[in-house]
C-alpha cells in the first residue's frame, strides 16, 4: 500500500494533528509502521491515551483501500509534508497540516501569492476596491488566496479569475462539500484556474469550529494578507493573527470612519498595517513588482549551490561583485550572471556600483486586539 494512505488515515484520527504526527515521524520513521504499532510503542512514541484509543478505533473502522479508492474517483490530489510539491511557504509556518486534499493543481508560481480577506456583509465601497486591486494584483502576475465565503472572499476570487489570474481557495469543510452552495460555479472555475485546498478529509460539513484553523492556512500560502473590509469582530482579523504570528505583512485598506464594517481595517493601520490604496503598495513591500520575471527565472534556473554560497554572503553585508568574486572563489563572470538571475527571482538587489544586498522583508510590530 503506498505510504500515503497511511497520512489520510491518521488524518481521520480525531486528536492526532501536526504535532503529534510530528511525533510519529520521529519515532517511527513513517507513518506506515505508526499505524501498525502496538499501544505500548505508542506510547513510548509520546501519544496519550486518549489519542491510542482514538487511533484504535479509527483502524477498526477505516479501510483504507475504501478510502483512497473514494479519492481517486473523486479527482483529489494529496500533498503531504515530506512531499516535493507541499507548498513551500505553508511549510514554513507553524501547525502546517500534515496532509492537504486538493481539487486542482498547486504549481511552484503559487508562492508569489496575496491572501485577500474581508467581511461576509460586505459593502458598496469594499467589493468594488477588491475589484480593483484584485485586478491589478493578477495583471501582474500575483496569484490570489482567500476562503470562497460569502463576500469579500468570493469577490476577490472572482476577480481575479476574471483578469486571468491565479486562484487558492481554502475551504473550512471537505475539498468535495461547497460551502456557501450558491458558491459552486465559482469553486469550479477556480479548480480550473488554481485549486480548492483543505486539511479536511473529503465529506466533512462546514462546521463552524473548521474556520478558525483553515484561517493559518489561508495566511501561510501567501506572502502577505490584505485586509480590505473588516468590523471589529470580523473573521478576517483572525487571519490577521495567524499572519502576524507567521511573520507574513499584513495590509488594510482604510475605510469610512463612521462604518461599522471598517473599524476593524483602521484599527490594524493604527496599530502598523500597511495601508493600501493601490496594488503599487502591496507590489512595493513585498518586492513582486517583477513578478513575471521572478516565474520566468525560476524556470530558466532553480536554486542552486551558487546561489546559496552568494546568498551566505550577502546575508550579513552588502558586497561588491569583486568581493563576492574573491571571497567564494567564483570568477566574476558567473558571480554577475547568477546575481543577475537571482535579482529576477527577488532574492538580491543590486545597490548600484555593483554593490548587492539580501533582500530582508521588512516586519511590522502590531498587534490585533482581542
Amino acid at each position: 500500500m503506498d505510504e500515503v494512505a497511511f497520512w489520510v488515515g491518521f488524518n481521520l484520527v480525531p486528536g492526532i494533528g501536526p504535532k503529534r504526527t510530528r511525533l510519529l515521524l520521529d519515532h517511527f520513521g513513517d507513518l506506515a509502521q505508526a499505524w501498525e504499532a502496538s499501544a505500548s510503542d505508542l506510547a513510548a512514541a509520546g501519544l496519550d491515551k486518549r489519542s491510542i484509543e482514538a487511533l484504535r478505533e479509527t483502524r477498526a473502522a477505516v479501510s483504507l483501500d475504501g478510502e483512497m479508492a473514494r479519492i481517486r474517483e473523486t479527482g483529489v490530489t494529496l500533498l503531504t509534508w515530506n512531499g516535493s510539491d507541499y507548498p513551500k511557504l505553508l511549510r514554513e509556518i507553524p501547525s502546517a497540516p500534515p496532509l492537504l486534499y486538493v481539487r486542482g493543481e498547486v504549481l511552484p508560481r503559487d508562492e508569489l501569492a496575496v491572501a485577500v480577506v474581508g467581511t461576509r456583509k460586505a459593502s458598496v465601497y469594499g467589493r468594488e476596491v477588491t475589484q480593483m486591486l484584485v485586478r491589478e494584483l493578477a495583471a501582474c502576475g500575483v496569484g490570489i488566496v482567500s476562503g470562497l465565503a460569502r463576500g469579500i472572499d468570493s469577490e476577490a476570487h472572482r476577480a481575479a479569475l476574471d483578469a486571468g489570474g491565479r486562484n487558492l481557495a481554502v475551504l473550512g469543510s471537505g475539498v468535495d462539500v461547497i460551502y456557501p452552495s450558491e458558491n459552486r460555479r465559482l469553486a469550479q472555475r477556480i479548480v480550473e484556474n488554481g485549486a480548492l485546498i483543505s486539511e479536511y478529509p473529503l465529506g466533512t460539513k462546514p462546521d463552524a469550529r473548521n474556520f478558525p484553523p483553515r484561517n493559518r492556512i489561508i495566511s501561510g500560502l501567501a506572502l502577505g494578507t490584505l485586509v480590505v473590509e473588516a468590523g471589529r469582530s470580523s473573521g478576517a482579523l483572525l487571519t490577521v493573527q495567524h499572519a502576524l504570528e507567521q511573520g507574513r505583512d499584513v495590509f488594510a485598506v482604510p475605510g469610512n470612519i463612521l462604518a461599522a464594517g471598517s473599524r476593524g481595517v483602521n484599527t490594524l493601520i493604527r496599530e502598523g498595517a500597511k495601508p493600501v490604496v493601490d496594488a503599487a503598495d502591496i507590489l512595493q513591500e513585498l518586492n513582486l513588482n517583477m513578478v513575471t520575471e521572478f516565474v520566468e527565472a525560476r524556470e530558466i534556473l532553480p536554486d542552486s549551490d551558487t546561489e546559496a554560497m552568494l546568498l551566505a554572503h550577502l546575508a550579513r553585508e552588502t558586497l561588491h561583485v569583486d568581493e563576492l568574486s574573491r571571497r567564494t572563489g567564483l570568477s566574476i563572470s558567473d558571480v554577475n550572471s547568477t546575481l543577475i538571475l537571482m535579482e529576477l527571482k527577488g532574492q538580491v538587489r543590486h545597490l548600484g556600483g555593483m554593490n548587492y544586498a539580501a533582500v530582508r522583508e521588512a516586519r511590522t510590530n502590531y498587534r490585533v486586539e482581542s
